[in-house]
């Protein structure tokens, strides 16, 4: 069984952090967040019980998120949290993303005034790891990796990430020569296995580690929602859940088989696969209750023998693109 205060290395950085990594999109204001004080008792929630890793961003509830982290900082010792935001993601009104050129700029203007801002708002003098939110298409890796270099050798961030970027940009900024790439954010899950192609492998050449978002399928593998149109759950692009393929359904029924035998609830399975894959050793979580985090937190005490977790794999088996379906064909049978 893992516990919340088992620490294990962020890829090849000297930073140790817990198994699960508690995520701050949830504090602020907003109909999917809680209130300030529910939010208060979360974070103390996670920290009493061993957590360490805190992760928020700049555009978080207009930067409500890392005032708040900030505040429950000063309630506990600082020295005893891994601290990480991020920067250039978009905003959002009314709950659709709005983007100001300016602040989804990627470039080294926007990297420093972004963190000015963002210790400000927390009320820190540095940040332990220091996320480039979302690629703006544009900014060179040279840019980023220099500007980031400048404010680890100034003291205000220890170590750097990627989050939602290409796998070649990823590449490049870790061959560049500049600050080591300590981990990369990118959303996997069950139904999300896409990472697996490219960028497992590259953060395993590399020594870098992945940290997951989007564990349960933006809610899928909650296991609320039924074929039928059971449940109020919708995609992104607004379309119900009951108009995803069978294959999407096909694991969330292997996932309910499981949590019936083991006792569970469907999250805590879908979450315990997620922490059971090679280099990812702090997938993001979040919570809107003290009770939601507790149950969400049960996923590190579940036991899966490998079989179980051998049929959680098959059912979700991804459908690999070019050129690695045909090289698996290929290759397959030669050493290794």
């Amino acid at each position: 069984m893992t516990r919340l205060g088992d620490y294990r290395p962020l890829g090849r950085s000297g930073l140790r952090v817990s198994p699960l990594a508690l995520g701050a999109m949830t504090f602020g204001t907003g109909s999917f967040c809680a209130g300030d004080d529910t939010a208060r008792k979360i974070f103390r929630a996670y920290v009493e019980g061993g957590g360490n890793f805190v992760d928020t961003a700049d555009n978080y509830s207009a930067g409500r998120s890392e005032e708040l982290v900030g505040e429950f900082l000063r309630e506990v010792d600082r020295d005893d949290v891994v601290l990480a935001t991020k920067y250039s993601g978009p905003g959002f009104s009314d709950g659709e993303p709005r983007s100001d050129p300016r602040r989804r700029s990627n470039g080294r203007k926007n990297m420093v005034a972004s963190l000015e801002a963002s210790l400000r708002r927390l009320r820190v003098d540095h940040v332990d790891l220091y996320w480039l939110h979302i690629w703006d298409g544009f900014t060179p890796a040279e840019e980023v990796m220099a500007a980031f270099g400048d404010l680890v050798r100034a003291g205000k961030i220890r170590a750097v990430g990627l989050s939602d970027v290409p796998a070649w940009y990823a590449t490049k900024a870790a061959m560049l020569g500049g600050p080591p790439v300590t981990a990369l954010q990118l959303e996997y899950s069950l139904v999300e296995r896409a990472i697996e192609a490219e960028y497992v492998p590259l953060a395993r050449e590399f020594g870098i580690a992945v940290q997951p978002w989007g564990a349960l399928g933006g809610g899928f593998l909650s296991g609320k929602y039924t074929r039928d149109g059971g449940g109020t759950g919708r995609l992104a692009d607004g379309a119900p859940y009951r108009s995803l393929p069978e294959t999407r359904w096909a694991v969330l029924d292997t996932v309910r088989e499981v949590a019936a035998e083991v006792g569970a609830t469907p999250a805590q399975v879908a979450l315990h696969w997620v922490t059971r894959q090679a280099a990812m050793p702090a997938p993001l979580i979040g919570a809107r209750s003290p009770e939601q985090l507790a149950e969400t937190l049960g996923a590190l005490e579940l036991v899966l023998t490998d079989a179980q977790l051998d049929r959680l794999t098959a059912a979700s088996a991804p459908e690999l693109p070019f050129p690695h379906g045909i090289l698996a064909r290929l290759n397959a049978g030669l050493p290794r």
